[in-house]
């Protein structure tokens, strides 16, 4: 069923890229879903890209390695949710209108991210957005050995998101005032998945600057510029940060300028600019094992590692600038694979890897 389900979503998505034929009139970022009046499934269409495959309402009774819920969650560095393909060995490009939800606590009705999967990770909280940036095997989340994935966002190609019909929550933004019984929508939000890496952001809609903090038309440069961090593998941290700078602003010679993404037919041969991390402060550290105890055990071996817990600060000129999903490849974006450098040579490196890419096949938003 769900084979049948990528052919259709393949084909559809092949006779246009963007029209206003295929936009819907009423798109997932205008959806105000309250999280107590969450519905079924938050999509209604069955045309074009065919029918939400999943669904919104998630409980114990969803709640397993083949639950197809998704309605995912980013609270704290101890509970968060990806989303990643419902099959194994998947690609995300062939996949990203049918992700599901696997998160590392339970009660949230999704998969569990098996033991093993998440191999360092760094949350940064904004005035503006929560951050979370890490390094995983990415085959315990079914997508394939190799696969440099892609953009998963609230937005997408036709207005339904990626996954269609996805949902985000927080119970961490500022505006909660500390009440973290209670979740918030984030309307606007993205995923990079891929390359053993993956990003992820979602913006506090009732702040002034949202829609540019997290905007999704900058899928072809991946991690490295949609969500720069000092995340490095085999540390787990949590620290307070500033906003970044909205992806493809810079100042050259005292000048704010802003580089646009070229159309899809116009090959990327370097970006102007080199990304670097927003300052961060009151980073705290902690062992993967203090962190993750929901991890689920579904027959694959290993655990993840880490140190004792330590509290630590650090800036925004740390060590590493991760990045997966960097540029476009079959179907969607591609990314860099995982680096632990310091910050300047990782920019190097992936203008380095982004230039010798060969863009060859249809590439999905």
């Amino acid at each position: 069923m769900l084979k049948l389900a990528y052919s259709s979503l393949m084909a559809a998505a092949a006779v246009s890229y963007v029209s206003a034929q295929s936009f819907v009139s009423d798109p997932l970022v205008d959806k105000t879903v309250p999280y107590t009046a969450i519905p079924y499934q938050v999509d209604i269409h069955t045309d074009g890209r065919g029918p939400q495959s999943g669904y919104n309402i998630c409980n114990s009774t969803t709640e397993n390695q083949d639950s197809m819920c998704q309605t995912g969650f980013i609270n704290h560095l101890d509970d968060f949710c990806l989303f990643a393909p419902p099959e194994a060995n998947s690609t995300i490009g062939d996949t990203e209108g049918i992700e599901v939800a696997w998160c590392t606590k339970k009660g949230h009705g999704a998969r569990l991210i098996p033991e093993g999967t998440l191999q360092g990770v760094q949350l940064v909280q904004s005035p503006g957005y929560i951050q979370i940036v890490g390094y995983i095997d990415q085959t315990k989340l079914n997508i394939a050995n190799g696969d440099y994935g892609g953009e998963l966002d609230s937005g997408g190609q036709d207005g339904r998101g990626n996954p269609i019909g996805g949902l985000l929550y927080s119970n961490a933004f500022p505006s909660n005032n500390g009440d973290n019984s209670t979740y918030q929508q984030g309307k606007r939000w993205t995923y990079f998945m891929g390359g053993n890496m993956f990003c992820a952001k979602i913006c506090d809609d009732t702040q002034p600057n949202a829609e540019a903090l997290c905007q999704h038309i900058y899928d072809r440069i991946g991690c490295a510029y949609n969500a720069p961090s000092n995340a490095q593998n085999g540390t787990f941290v949590a620290c307070k940060g500033d906003d970044m700078s909205p992806v493809g602003q810079y100042v050259s010679n005292g000048v704010t300028t802003t580089w646009t993404q070229p159309a899809e037919t116009v090959s990327i041969t370097g970006v102007p600019y080199t990304p670097t991390p927003a300052a961060s402060s009151s980073c705290v550290t902690y062992t993967s094992a203090s962190l993750y105890t929901d991890l689920a055990s579904v027959g694959i071996s290993g655990s993840p590692a880490g140190a004792s817990a330590t509290a630590a600060s650090a800036s925004g000129s740390g060590s590493s600038n991760s990045h997966a999903a960097a540029t476009k490849s079959s179907a969607d974006s591609s990314s860099t694979a995982s680096s632990n450098s310091a910050g300047t040579a990782m920019g190097i490196s992936f203008v380095s890897a982004f230039a010798g890419v060969i863009l060859s096949a249809y590439m999905f938003a």
